[in-house]
């Protein structure tokens, strides 16, 4: 079975453990970090996380697609995507 996924407060905590400081500096050093990335990726830029991977953001172009309900082709227009790449490091630890 999947186990949850970690909560903010959870990672707060987890952070301030391992930094050896209070939660409340860790958790602004998390909200920097996460507003640091938003801007960068937003901008069109790219943030490598070195250990856990690539958040960048890639434009996917106008296509057709199809309404599963009614199976009609519809045309989508172009957008944009983040996505994340994770690091080999990670890979290889999670993996043995």
């Amino acid at each position: 079975m999947a186990q949850k996924p970690m909560t903010k407060t959870q990672l707060v905590a987890a952070l301030a453990e391992e930094m050896g400081s209070d939660k409340k500096a860790a958790a602004a050093a998390l909200d920097a970090v996460s507003a640091v990335v938003t801007n960068e990726v937003a901008n069109g830029g790219a943030v490598t996380l070195p250990g856990i991977g690539k958040v960048y953001c890639r434009e996917r172009p106008e296509r057709m697609v199809r309404n599963p309900a009614t199976g009609e082709q519809i045309k989508k227009e172009a957008d944009k995507v983040v996505k994340v790449t994770i690091a080999k490091a990670l890979k290889d630890s999670v993996n043995g």
